[in-house]
């Protein structure tokens, strides 16, 4: 909205100075026509805005024009400042409000405060794109499209049209009474009823959807906490779940982990290895998420998995004995 785009100008240049209107073009994500247009509707509403001509010229404001928020102290502004620019931004398509939303929060702090809080939280960093061993973090994409309707249909009450790709299977249409969002290491889940039934999807599986009119059958009232825990042990007691008992190196313990459903229990074992109850799909992803760790890990239970990978590691032997 352009009402939303006008504040937003103003609290860049209250809070960055000078700015030219190229810069103001990229920061807003308009041309550099519509800030000139926005300058001049600021300039006849009486904000003081003007420009300065030459080489290192642009768009200021007349010092003092500013407001400030005392009600909030520099450990609430911290956290807001630390959490804003943090890679969960993008959730629910809410980047750009976010944005917005800070620059508001940073202008509207006490002068000597806002500085102090700007300066401490550029130290602290929340969940950069890699870990310690260069391993780039896989954020799922969802396109903004998609999570708009979404979006909309949660929070208006409307019933919802997914075109969904479920694993292994054409993608089909559904119509579903949404109940909420979920956010979970960068993936976006849709809790959801179809005809009665609890559906859970995963929102990059969602290829376009569709805010209905109809309203959505859900209570008024919703507890989607309790209603993830229950979707989640109903998931991780599916039939076809395996639970194996293994023995790790420390150092792969990671690795292990990134591939199972779930970890159900922990502890040192006696040479120094971690001892790991942990559940993964089925048999057939339980053998490969061992396999992958090689001599670092050992399957102890079920015998099945380690009568699997027994074979699997005779048959490579065989394929790459001596020759002679």
């Amino acid at each position: 909205m352009r009402a939303d785009r006008l504040v937003s100008l103003v609290l860049l240049l209250r809070q960055r100075g000078r700015l030219t209107a190229d810069t103001l073009a990229r920061e807003l994500e308009v041309s550099t026509r519509t800030v000139l247009r926005d300058i001049e509707a600021l300039s006849a509403a009486g904000v003081p805005v003007y420009a300065e001509r030459g080489r290192h010229g642009g768009f200021a404001l007349s010092p003092g024009f500013r407001t400030e928020l005392t009600g909030l102290n520099h450990d609430e502004a911290l956290a807001l400042l630390t959490a804003g620019p943090g890679r969960g931004e993008q959730v629910f398509g809410l980047g750009s409000a976010l944005a917005s939303a800070m620059r508001k929060v940073v202008d509207a702090l006490p002068e000597g405060h806002r500085a102090t809080a700007s300066d401490a939280a550029r130290r602290f960093l929340v969940d950069p794109e890699t870990d310690l061993l260069a391993r780039r973090l896989v954020t799922e994409e969802v396109p903004d499209t998609t999570m708009i309707e979404v979006r909309r249909a949660v929070l208006a009450g409307h019933k919802l049209r997914i075109h969904y790709a479920a694993t292994g299977r054409p993608p089909q249409w559904r119509t579903v009474d949404p109940i909420g969002l979920v956010t979970v290491r960068d993936r976006v889940y849709l809790l959801a009823t179809r005809s009665g039934a609890d559906r859970t999807y995963r929102l990059s599986r969602v290829l376009a959807a569709e805010e209905l009119p109809e309203p959505a059958q859900r209570p008024d009232r919703v507890d989607l906490d309790r209603i993830w825990r229950e979707r989640s042990a109903r998931f991780l007691s599916g039939r076809d779940h395996i639970t194996v008992l293994a023995r790790v190196d420390p150092a792969r313990r990671e690795d292990l982990l990134d591939t199972a459903v779930a970890v159900r229990a922990e502890e040192p074992d006696a040479d120094g290895w971690l001892r790991l109850e942990v559940t993964f799909q089925d048999a057939r992803h339980a053998e490969w998420a061992l396999w992958q760790l090689g001599t670092d890990a050992e399957a102890l239970t079920p015998q099945s998995l380690r009568t699997s990978l027994r074979d699997r590691a005779a048959a490579i032997a065989t394929r790459y004995g001596d020759p002679s």
